[in-house]
C-alpha cells in the first residue's frame, strides 16, 4: 500500500510532530470561539433585549455555517466532477479556511460600531464557514501526517488541544468585555467584543503564512482500496444510506453535539435566573464546562505518545488530573476564586472508572457515558444550589468520548462508502445550531430547570443507538470488540 512520504517514514518522528502541532492550532481556535459564544449569548441578550431563544441564535449562526459549507464543498465537487479540496490540495484549502475565517472577524468592527445583532451574527456565520473548511481538511490530515495505527490518538490529541482553547477562550473573552474579576464592572459594552475578535483574525492570518512555509501532504495519496459492497451478512449494499449503522449514526451525531452545544450556551441563563450570579462572574464556569472535555480527552490522546504498557496504566489516571490542573491555573492567573472547584476532582474520579468500565469499547462506552450523562442532568434539573452547577459541567466529562464512539460505530463494514459515511456525519454538525434553540425556546416557554430535559432526550436516543448499534453490527457479522 503506497502512502504519502510524510507518513511512510517512522524515523522521521520529530519531522511529523514538527509538522503536526502548527495544524493542531486550528483545533485550537475552534474550540476557542465554540465556548467564547456561551460568553457572548448572555452579552447580547442584555444588550439588544433579546429572549434566551433569540439569545441561542449565536450558536445556532456558528453551528450551522458548518452544514453550509459542507453542503457547498459536495455540490461545487460535484459541479466540477473532481473533489475541490484534492484540487487545491490540503494546505492551500486550510490556508483558505483561515483566511475565510479572519474574513469574518472583520465584521465585527462594523457591528460592534453600528450596535447591529445581525452582522455580529453574520460575523460568527463567516467564521464557522471558514471552520467548516479548516475541518474537513484536518481531520483527514492528522491521520496521514504519521503511522495509520496511530491516526485516531493523533485526533484523539488534537481534541485535547481543541478543549484547551474551550477552557481559555470563556476566560479570555469575558476579561475583554469586562475586565479584571476585580472590577467592579458588571455592564458589558458591544464596543469591547471586537478586540478580542480582531486578535483571533490576526492569529488566523499568523497561522495562515505559518503553514504556507510548512510541509504537509496536499491529499491522501494511500491507495484506495476497492472493497466488495458484501458485508459479512451477505447483503449487498450500493449506497453508503444502505447502512443502517450509518443512519442512525448521523441522528446520534445531531443530538451529540447538540447536547455538547446546547448545556453549556444555556449555563448562563441557568446561573443568572436560579443562581443569581452576575455575567461577568459566569465565565470559570463554562471554562470548567468545556475543561471537562479537556479532561476526557487528555486521557485518550495518550495512546499516541506509544507508552509502555505499564505506564499506559499511570498516565490514564495522571492525564485527566494533568488536565484539570490546566483549568486551575489559567482560572488562577485570571484571579479567580478556586475554592469552589477543588470539590470537582472527585467527579474525575467517576469518569476514570466509567472509562474502566467500558474496556475501551465503543459500544459499552457510548452506552455507560450516556447514562451517566443522563443522571447528570437529572442531578442538575431537580437539585439545589452549587450541586446542580456542578452536575451541568459534569456533562462534559461524559461527552468527552462521544465522537468518537459514533464515528466508530457509524461508519463500521461501510467499506469504500466510508468517505461518504464520514462526509455525511460531519454535516450532522448542525444539531449545535437546533437543540440549543430547542432548549432555549423550553427554557422561555417553561423554565431553564425543565429546558434540560432537552438534553436528557439526547442521552436517551445516544443509549438507544448503543444497543441498537451493536445489534446491527452483531448481526452484519462485525465484531465490535475489534473496533478501534
Amino acid at each position: 500500500m503506497a502512502t504519502s512520504t510524510v507518513s511512510a517514514n517512522p524515523s522521521n518522528n520529530s519531522t511529523i510532530w514538527g509538522q503536526f502541532f502548527p495544524l493542531v492550532s486550528v483545533f485550537f481556535f475552534w474550540g476557542f470561539v465554540a465556548a467564547s459564544n456561551d460568553i457572548l449569548i448572555p452579552v447580547f441578550r442584555k444588550e439588544f433585549d433579546l429572549s434566551n431563544t433569540q439569545g441561542q441564535f449565536v450558536a445556532f449562526a456558528f453551528y450551522i455555517a458548518y452544514t453550509v459549507g459542507s453542503l457547498a464543498y459536495m455540490g461545487l465537487s460535484k459541479l466540477r466532477g473532481r473533489d475541490v479540496i484534492n484540487s487545491l490540495g490540503y494546505k492551500n484549502a486550510l490556508i483558505i479556511g483561515l483566511v475565510v475565517s479572519a474574513l469574518g472577524t472583520l465584521l465585527f468592527i462594523p457591528a460592534a460600531n453600528n450596535r447591529s445583532f445581525e452582522l455580529m451574527l453574520s460575523g460568527l456565520f463567516i467564521v464557522g464557514l471558514g471552520f467548516s473548511l479548516q475541518q474537513t481538511v484536518a481531520n483527514p490530515l492528522a491521520i496521514l501526517m504519521g503511522p495509520r495505527k496511530t491516526g485516531s490518538q493523533r485526533l484523539t490529541l488534537a481534541g485535547g488541544i481543541n478543549n484547551l482553547g474551550t477552557t481559555i477562550g470563556p476566560l479570555i473573552v469575558s476579561f475583554a468585555i469586562f475586565g479584571s474579576v476585580l472590577s467592579d464592572n458588571t455592564e458589558a459594552s458591544i464596543e469591547s467584543v471586537k478586540t478580542p475578535y480582531l486578535i483571533l483574525g490576526a492569529a488566523f492570518l499568523v497561522v495562515a503564512v505559518v503553514l504556507k512555509f510548512t510541509k504537509l501532504p496536499d491529499q491522501d495519496t494511500t491507495e484506495e482500496i476497492e472493497e466488495d459492497n458484501e458485508t459479512n451478512d451477505g447483503k449487498e449494499r450500493s449506497s453508503a444510506f444502505k447502512y443502517p449503522q450509518l443512519l442512525l449514526g448521523m441522528v446520534a451525531i445531531f443530538v451529540y453535539v447538540g447536547v455538547e452545544v446546547s448545556t453549556a450556551s444555556n449555563l448562563p441563563e441557568y446561573m443568572e435566573k436560579v443562581m443569581g450570579f452576575e455575567t461577568k462572574d459566569i465565565a470559570p464556569y463554562i471554562s470548567l464546562y468545556w475543561a471537562s472535555l479537556m479532561i476526557g480527552r487528555w486521557s485518550g490522546a495518550i495512546e499516541a505518545f506509544n507508552p509502555k504498557k505499564d505506564m499506559l496504566q499511570f498516565l490514564k489516571f495522571l492525564a485527566p488530573y494533568l488536565a484539570f490542573g490546566v483549568f486551575l491555573a489559567v482560572n488562577a492567573i485570571m484571579k479567580h476564586d478556586l475554592t469552589p472547584f477543588y470539590y470537582y476532582a472527585a467527579l474525575i474520579v467517576v469518569l476514570i472508572l466509567a472509562d474502566m468500565a467500558s474496556k475501551g469499547n465503543p459500544v459499552r462506552m457510548l452506552l455507560i457515558f450516556s447514562l451517566m450523562g443522563i443522571l447528570s442532568l437529572l442531578i442538575g434539573i431537580f437539585g439545589t444550589g452549587m450541586v446542580s452547577v456542578y452536575a451541568f459541567t459534569s456533562v462534559g466529562l461524559f461527552c468527552s468520548t462521544l465522537w468518537p464512539c459514533i464515528f466508530t460505530i457509524a461508519i463500521a463494514g461501510l467499506g469504500k462508502h466510508t468517505n461518504t459515511g464520514s462526509s455525511l456525519l460531519i454535516m450532522m454538525i448542525m444539531g449545535g445550531a437546533f437543540i440549543p434553540l430547542t432548549q432555549g425556546f423550553v427554557a422561555d416557554y417553561i423554565n431553564i430547570n425543565y429546558s434540560y430535559f432537552v438534553g436528557v432526550a439526547c442521552f436517551a436516543y445516544l443509549a438507544f443507538y448503543a444497543v441498537r448499534g451493536g445489534q446491527i453490527l452483531k448481526k452484519q457479522g462485525i465484531d465490535y470488540d475489534e473496533l478501534t
